[in-house]
């Protein structure tokens, strides 16, 4: 994002070792759906909140996603990428266990 410093902002993906980049193949869409994704595109690009790469070692296609007022939204398939990296050891507590650790106390 502009304005962010990279040093704070930037970071690297812990990707098991021996693992091979995959790069999706392309994905075709209908032509008025395909309308849609460029004008979310460019609506990003102008914002600069994304920005196009010429050597990607990973590349996942977008995956649009049809909002209930009909408005095309911009997902990105991520799974190839997820299968590589290694599962967190530190999972989330249950959620029962929150709430009744939390419950008598004036603030959470």
């Amino acid at each position: 994002m502009p304005g962010l410093n990279p040093s704070l902002v930037s970071h690297t993906l812990n990707i098991e070792l021996g693992t091979k980049p995959v790069v999706q193949p392309m994905r075709n869409f209908h032509p008025e759906i395909e309308k849609q994704i460029k004008v979310e595109i460019e609506k990003l690009l102008t914002a600069r909140f994304i920005k196009s790469i010429k050597h990607p070692t990973w590349l996942a296609n977008i995956v649009p996603v049809k909002k209930k007022t009909g408005v095309i939204r911009i997902c990105t398939d991520y799974r190839d990428l997820n299968r590589a990296c290694p599962k967190d050891e530190f999972q989330l507590p249950n959620m029962d266990i929150l709430i009744d650790s939390t419950s008598g106390q004036g603030m959470l």
